[in-house]
């Protein structure tokens, strides 16, 4: 049995054509692997917590110990708070990450999330030959893959604005990072650009999420 992460970053679901897109994905899956777990992460209805002074100065220790003890009240809550996701995150054989666009970034929970998965010692740590990510640190999982669905009113994939592309591949530098090669990205772009083919486009990026959902 497999375990799917499946983080959603959107306030409201029902609007959201990443989530949209990503809830077909799910059901697919979910039809062609009845057996694996699927985990849903709401971004938006779950406790993400935000680096702060104390978290800032002790990042990377585990919730435990002297540095762990010196924390405040509130930023204990907040650092085994970080360390469940942690667990979560590397627990999981296959990851969905749907998001929109907003100002040529994904929201900022996302970001919180991102930075709250990137622990050194955990996720990541320092070798002679650069960074390395799960597949070389003892004890954690390997073979990670990562689908990003990504909503945005304008082209970005390709054309003009390519170079405006901050979301993604800033998800897929950051992942890499993590020792995660396996990244694949369905866009659902250019609804408000082409708002005559936002039907088609639309369409074009389900049938891509079920397709790609049936052999993921």
């Amino acid at each position: 049995m497999k375990t799917l992460l499946y983080i959603t970053a959107h306030p409201i679901n029902s609007y959201s054509n990443s989530v949209t897109v990503g809830n077909k994905f799910i059901e697919t899956y979910r039809e062609a692997n009845p057996e694996d777990e699927i985990v849903h992460l709401d971004l938006y209805k779950e406790d993400i917590p935000e680096i702060d002074f104390d978290l800032l100065r002790r990042w990377g220790q585990p919730p435990s110990g002297e540095s762990f003890d010196g924390l405040s009240d509130e930023s204990k809550v907040k650092a085994v708070r970080m360390r469940e996701l942690v667990e979560q995150f590397v627990a999981a054989d296959k990851i969905i990450i749907a998001n929109p666009v907003w100002n040529l970034m994904f929201p900022p929970v996302l970001k919180s999330y991102i930075d709250t998965i990137f622990v050194p010692g955990i996720t990541v740590k320092p070798a002679n030959n650069g960074m390395r990510g799960l597949g070389g640190l003892v004890g954690t999982a390997q073979g990670k893959k990562v689908v990003h669905i990504q909503a945005s009113g304008t082209i970005l994939s390709y054309g003009e604005f390519e170079k405006l592309n901050f979301g993604d591949s800033y998800l897929r530098a950051v992942l890499t990072m993590l020792g995660i090669e396996d990244f694949q990205t369905i866009y659902v772009e250019g609804m408000a650009q082409y708002k005559d083919q936002a039907d088609e486009i639309k369409s074009k990026a389900l049938l891509e999420a079920t397709e790609l959902a049936k052999k993921f």
